[in-house]
């Protein structure tokens, strides 16, 4: 019985040690699957994030290129539209797109059928660029190249708006695989009547859409809107076949709902199984934008989970696989930590430096308000709100010799690359106009400089004004910009503006000068298209109709109450919509008033500096009767004496006999001195500051008489009108 009991219990224990190893195994086995059908779906996952990456990475790169094409295009069209009277400017405009843009080959401006009678029935003035850096033009339209009848050129006249052809091979012009983007060209009743395009040559696109692929055998496909292959690894099928026949290679109905799908313009992913019985993976998606494009990896199965499935036949490699496979999990959680955490640190450094350069940005511009608080001639108020944390808004004003000098511009595009735009396009408005007063002048040179070196084609639209404070006389320039209001008593109206390009857009270009005279009491009001183009959560813009109407029954008040009855009308029209440009306002308000008339006298005296003593007479006794203090006096006089005797030296040439006329006049606040001649255009307040410390060899010949005068006198202002030199000094008198 002992020993039954003992063989029992021994029976009993491998049985037990027997259930123990089936359960562990067991337990392992199901471990193993459960490992395995987690590995499946991670490895699945990843392969999906992967071709989902590399399709967004090739988007982008597509779109890229199909942007600077479109860019390119909508802003040259509008060149075509000023010039239809002369067609042949056409070449010179395509040939500019070519040279400037490296992806376009070709470009064209077509036209509806006898357009234009000296060409016939067909007018398409093409340009391209050879192999060998030479430029071919030509009229191609024709019985030959029948462009009226053909279904892109109706298609694109149709749209009224930017198209994207079909890609197709050109036997007519670049002789490559193209595809051509249009832009409708309107005359000046808006009728379209022809397109302007640019031939983007496809022979990039094989190249980028199969680069770093996700396995060797993975492979991507490119279709057109109309299923169209651009891209495949059949060649033979590339332009000559649709999606389907591609799908038609399989024997899996899937692949017909993909074809659907990319079609359709949608995304997603499926598989399917080929007549080899090999199963395959596709991710889809489209090519955001007007061209209808879509794109797709393909991956192998068995490329797939190779080794997935190889490490699955043994136990023990299955459970070294798992083991390895948790370390690699645990590795890559802790990079992939890591990196969240120096992703984490590095927006955290990039939203620091954004703030540090938005800073910087908004200290480039005034921001003390009111800028001129003891003066009673002219309030200033300016406001610019970014839509991201940089923006390419930019405003500026100051005063220079009695001249208030003033500007806003807004440049094309958003973020780091417009604000650093922005940065140079307001110091060269500072350093221009420092020793510049007339706005068309200094529109022209800063245009030079922006236009010489832009590979980006970046541009700004830009407004000066220089507004003469003594006299109220405006003269403006303008570079596109939206026209300024004016607010008078019980009068609101647009100042009339030259259309004028951007600056940036065309080096050579010259600016209009404009004139008027500002009355007193008036205020001119100048906006950004972030204010009329303002959109609420239904797309709706603001307008410029509600923007003059906000402005009806300001017109008596201050800068500030204006800008912020803009501001509050823009918020409750926008609502909780996100601002999608960035909004800025300037108002300058003209609020020069009349003083009590204390003297006025008068002088004129040949252009011979011998009457020099006359002159000092005169400004004696203007003194002695205002009770100026001898001091103040002997330093009026010497300023005086230095800008008639300017005047004499250089209004009039060797030899020539002329006047100078000085007026004096006071009120209770200020004595000015008017100097009038009828000699040759000399403004001396363009002259630059000599540098007093220099050392003498080092300073230029002259401009210590123009130092003084500014020493001296509290303002020197100059203006040239009804062919008349006229030079204006004022001292503010000590009461």
């Amino acid at each position: 019985m002992k020993w039954l009991d003992r063989f029992k219990t021994a029976e009993w224990r491998a049985h037990s040690i027997l259930l123990t190893i089936i359960a562990a195994a067991v337990i392992i086995e199901l471990i193993s699957v459960v490992q395995y059908w987690y590995a499946y779906q991670d490895t699945h996952k990843a392969v999906q994030r992967r071709a989902e990456s590399e399709l967004q990475m090739k988007e982008l790169e597509i779109q890229k290129i199909l942007a600077s094409v479109e860019s390119a295009i909508d802003n040259s069209v509008w060149m075509v539209e000023r010039n239809l009277s002369q067609p042949d400017s056409t070449y010179t405009i395509s040939r500019h797109l070519v040279e400037q843009n490296p992806a376009i080959v070709g470009a064209a401006a077509l036209f509806v059928a006898d357009y234009y009678p000296q060409y016939g029935r067909w007018c398409e003035l093409y340009v391209t660029q050879r192999a060998d850096g030479t430029f071919e033009q030509w009229q191609m339209g024709g019985l030959s190249h029948d462009y009226l009848n053909r279904t892109w050129f109706r298609e694109a006249m149709a749209a009224g708006k930017g198209y994207w052809s079909e890609p197709y091979y050109d036997e007519s012009g670049a002789k490559m695989m193209l595809c051509t983007y249009f832009a409708p060209i309107r005359d000046a009743k808006g009728q379209v009547v022809g397109l302007l395009g640019a031939d983007l040559s496809l022979n990039w696109l094989s190249e980028v859409t199969n680069a770093n692929h996700i396995f060797p055998s993975s492979y991507n496909i490119l279709v057109s809107r109309t299923g169209q292959l651009i891209v495949c690894p059949v060649e033979s099928l590339v332009l000559k076949s649709s999606v389907n026949a591609l799908t038609d290679q399989t024997r899996d109905t899937a692949d017909d709902h993909v074809g659907r799908q990319m079609l359709a313009g949608k995304e997603g992913n499926a598989s399917f199984v080929n007549e080899q019985g090999e199963k395959s993976y596709i991710f889809y998606a489209p090519i955001e934008g007007s061209t209808g494009w879509s794109m797709a990896v393909v991956c192998q199965d068995r490329e797939i989970y190779y080794t997935l499935r190889r490490v699955s036949f043994n136990f023990s490699l299955l459970m070294l696989a798992g083991m390895i496979l948790m370390g690699y999990i645990i590795w890559r959680a802790i990079r992939s930590i890591r990196r969240l955490n120096e992703t984490s640190n590095q927006k955290a450094a990039i939203e620091g430096e954004l703030r540090v350069a938005s800073d910087i940005q908004m200290s480039l511009l005034p921001k003390i308000f009111p800028p001129y608080p003891d003066r009673k001639d002219v309030d200033v108020h300016a406001s610019l709100v970014s839509a991201k944390e940089v923006g390419g808004d930019l405003y500026d004003f100051y005063i220079r010799d009695e001249k208030l000098f003033f500007c806003i511009g807004d440049v094309s595009g958003k973020g780091v690359p417009a604000s650093l735009f922005m940065a140079i396009t307001r110091t060269l408005f500072r350093n221009v106009s420092a020793h510049e007063a007339r706005p068309n002048k200094i529109l022209t040179t800063i245009n030079g400089t922006l236009a010489g070196d832009n590979p980006n084609n970046i541009f700004v639209t830009f407004f000066i004004g220089v507004l003469d404070l003594p006299t109220g006389l405006l003269r403006y320039s303008n570079a596109g910009h939206e026209a300024p209001v004016l607010l008078g008593a019980g009068d609101l109206s647009r100042l009339p503006c030259d259309s004028n390009l951007p600056l940036g857009a065309l080096e050579e270009w010259e600016y209009t000068l404009q004139e008027t005279v500002i009355k007193p009491q008036t205020t001119i009001f100048l906006f950004t298209d972030g204010l009329t183009e303002a959109m609420n959560a239904s797309l709706e813009e603001f307008g410029k109709k509600r923007m003059m109407e906000t402005l009806k029954g300001q017109e008596v008040a201050d800068p500030k109450s204006i800008l912020d009855e803009m501001a509050a009308a823009v918020h409750r029209f926008v609502g909780d919509a996100e601002q999608s440009d960035d909004l800025t306002m300037l108002a300058v308000r003209y609020t020069k008033e009349q003083q009590t008339a204390l003297l006025d006298r008068s002088i004129t005296l040949p252009n011979d500096v011998g009457t020099v003593p006359q002159l000092n007479d005169f400004v004696n006794e203007v003194c002695q009767e205002l009770q100026v203090d001898s001091k103040t006096r002997n330093r009026i006089c010497l300023a005086v004496e230095e800008a008639v005797v300017n005047v004499m030296n250089y209004a009039y040439p060797m030899g020539q006999e002329g006047t100078v006329e000085i007026e004096a006049a006071a009120n209770d606040e200020r004595l000015k001195f008017t100097i009038t001649d009828s000699g040759i255009p000399f403004d001396p307040t363009a002259r630059p500051e000599v540098d007093i410390n220099a050392p003498v060899e080092e300073r230029p010949i002259g401009g210590l008489g123009i130092h003084l005068i500014r020493q001296y006198m509290d303002s020197m202002n100059y203006n040239r009108m009804d062919g008349k030199n006229i030079l204006t000094l004022r001292k503010k008198l000590i009461k």
